[in-house]
């Protein structure tokens, strides 16, 4: 078993490519012609590892950037790949622009809906939500904890 494991990962083994030797009836040789099928799994699985961890994670990324900039709203605080925030005064989704104002001094700027990095108002909502939801979780483990108490001292 090891020896064949062995065999698989040697490159020697892999990249032969002579032909399997033949007996004098035409039949191969045993053992001849796996090299092929070696090579042909060792290719499907390099490429299913490249897919996994990258490709597929890269895809995810593009898909909730594409999210982020399609649910841009009016007051929405942002921050540009640029590193400029602001909150958001109009949106232009046929021009695929926004304007947004910056600083205290209420500069506007117009810029492409491909500069957002984050959209800040959206992050701390999630993470409002996140922390709403892990406090509700641990007022139900204490109330579930406080009825198995409550139920040992009336036994």
């Amino acid at each position: 078993m090891l020896s064949n494991i062995i065999n698989l990962i040697n490159p020697i083994t892999l990249f032969n490519m002579a032909p399997p030797a033949t007996s004098a009836d035409g039949a191969a040789a045993n053992g001849c012609g796996q090299g092929s099928y070696t090579i042909l799994i060792l290719y499907i699985l390099i490429f299913a590892a490249l897919y996994f961890f990258m490709i597929r994670p890269q895809s995810k990324k593009k898909k909730q950037e594409e999210e982020l900039k399609k649910n841009i709203n009016v007051g929405d605080d942002i921050t540009t790949i640029g590193g400029i925030s602001g909150k958001v005064v109009a949106v232009r989704d046929e021009e695929e622009e926004i304007i947004i104002e910056t600083g205290a001094d209420r500069v506007k700027l117009r810029l492409k809906k491909w500069s957002i990095y984050s959209n800040n108002t959206a992050i701390a909502a999630q993470e409002e939500e996140k922390k709403r939801a892990a406090e509700e979780k641990a007022k139900q483990k204490a109330e579930k904890k406080a009825g198995k108490a409550k139920d040992k001292s009336d036994k």
